[in-house]
């Protein structure tokens, strides 16, 4: 099984309320990516962050194998998420890992 977890930071200059949309955005857009294969085993996206947390965002998924990944990478509804992930976040943090 492959790990794949990533933390964002949403851009500075958004308000509050754009801040919440976004989140709830990405939220929703990847955890609908669920059902694109049974290789994709997770997706569960961390929006209520606490203020000890120096990430706005976090992915936590699950894949069978390297390939499952990027399948889910090159999939058509995660490239679409992935444009509009771009234009809200400042920085990206990426683990991948094998358990």
């Amino acid at each position: 099984m492959l790990k794949h977890m990533i933390i964002w930071n949403l851009k500075a200059d958004l308000s509050v309320d754009e801040k919440e949309t976004a989140k709830q955005k990405i939220k929703n857009e990847l955890e609908a990516l669920i059902d694109i294969s049974d290789d994709v085993l997770e997706i569960k996206v961390v929006i209520n962050t606490l203020d000890t947390s120096t990430g706005d965002i976090m992915l936590d998924s699950s894949f069978k194998d390297k390939k499952a990944l990027e399948f889910y990478a090159s999939h058509p509804e995660h490239v679409e998420a992935a444009v509009f992930i771009k234009s809200v976040v400042a920085s990206r943090h990426c683990i991948d890992y094998i358990v």
